[in-house]
């Protein structure tokens, strides 16, 4: 029987992504628990692991992977690179219907491609069993406390990408001494538990919201909110988790309560569009609007913030909004302004560990059920296209396939 071919991709998109779903030592795993497989990686210079590295564990490196049956990436691939009628693992970025990713679905169904995402991977209690949730949250509090601390003149640290590693990432974020400011973190998932392990590993206390609401504090603090501390029932109906994650457009936000009161807002919470807005730039020009920097994990663009006009780079990771102008502007150039952190490839910043993570969860979440059999329908549920038609599940998507949404 001949071997089922796999193979690596060499990430295309700009700006460049240097994780990879399996590590060398990894991917020499998967050979190795796998033996009816053969797996290949396209060459390539950005990755965090060598071509090299590789090679060591005696994994084939090669410049096409036409030959593969399944590909596995990481972020979007580039539609040019496409290869017909393949097996597809990547963060499409396509499920919430983004505009910009409207026409790399379209060639995916023209090419009859089987697109498999990450992002909707689950167990049977419908809860995600890959994500790089956790580093997102670890880098993008990490960037949103160095981003009030350069903002404020108050300590400049190195950036996330200038550590070898999360070990290293900590011996810096304890270099900084905060003054008794307020932060408050959104989210109750990996991305929040990300932020609360450099939160801790500051010596920052958590608080419950009622306290944050209505205490002081001579030192700097944080809360933690799930969707019930920040959201109610239109009919005032006691909050339901489930009902609002089925119908969350019958909850109206709470949120301006902790705008008067927090300095610094960390979004980790994932954002539903039927889902009530964060706040609105009119609460922006509030005069008891507090928040002067965010730290926009989410980063979805014109959704539950406002300020979140545009993604934001490693490279260049901080910009300024001016809500009376609703527009951004330079850096840290107007004190009044809000200053956003919305970098949307956090993990990045910390590509060797997160990859680590990330493939291990891959290893023994998803791989055994592509292999030996989907059973309990753990690829089905995240299959997104098939034989050049949308999947049952996802036929939502037919209206934004065909640009009328």
């Amino acid at each position: 029987m001949p071997k089922v071919k796999i193979g690596i991709l060499r990430e295309g998109k700009v700006p460049i992504d240097r994780r990879v779903p399996f590590t060398p030592k990894q991917a020499a795993e998967l050979v190795r628990t796998f033996p009816e497989i053969k797996l290949l990686v396209q060459r390539s210079d950005i990755r965090c692991f060598s071509d090299q590295e590789y090679k060591s564990e005696g994994i084939e490196v090669v410049d096409s992977v036409k030959e593969c049956d399944i590909l596995f990436g990481v972020k979007e691939v580039p539609v040019h690179e496409l290869i017909p009628e393949k097996t597809y693992f990547f963060f499409s970025h396509t499920i919430k219907k983004q505009p910009y990713n409207r026409s790399l679905l379209k060639s995916i169904v023209e090419n009859k491609i089987r697109l498999i995402d990450y992002e909707v991977l689950t167990n049977d209690q419908g809860q995600r069993i890959v994500a790089f949730g956790r580093w997102a949250g670890i880098v993008g509090a990490y960037n949103g406390i160095l981003t009030y601390g350069k903002k404020h003149h108050l300590f400049d640290l190195r950036r996330a990408h200038e550590c070898h590693d999360l070990e290293d990432l900590k011996s810096e974020f304890q270099k900084a001494k905060l003054p008794p400011v307020k932060i408050v973190l959104t989210g109750g998932g990996r991305v929040s538990q990300g932020a609360m392990e450099v939160l801790n590993g500051m010596n920052i206390e958590q608080i419950d919201p009622s306290d944050f609401l209505h205490k002081e504090f001579p030192k700097p603090i944080f809360t933690q909110l799930n969707p019930e501390d920040y959201n109610r029932h239109k009919d005032q109906r006691e909050f339901d988790l489930a009902d609002f994650f089925s119908s969350p457009e019958n909850y109206l936000g709470q949120f301006l309560a902790y705008t008067k009161r927090a300095d610094i807002l960390i979004a980790a919470a994932y954002w539903d569009p039927r889902s009530p807005v964060l706040f609105t730039r009119n609460d922006m020009l509030d005069p008891e609007f507090k928040i002067n920097v965010i730290a926009d994990i989410t980063c979805d663009i014109e959704g539950s913030i406002p300020s979140t006009k545009k993604a934001s780079t490693i490279d260049d990771p901080v910009y300024d909004y001016n809500p009376k102008r609703d527009q951004l502007e330079a850096v840290f150039s107007n004190a009044k302004n809000v200053s956003v952190m919305a970098v949307d490839n956090l993990p990045c910043e910390l590509p060797r560990d997160a990859s680590a993570s990330f493939g291990n969860e891959l290893l023994q979440n998803v791989v055994p059920h592509l292999l030996l059999g989907d059973k309990a329908d753990v690829i089905a549920r995240a299959t997104i296209t098939e034989d050049g038609m949308l999947t049952k599940k996802y036929a939502y998507l037919q209206d934004y396939l065909e640009g009328k949404s």
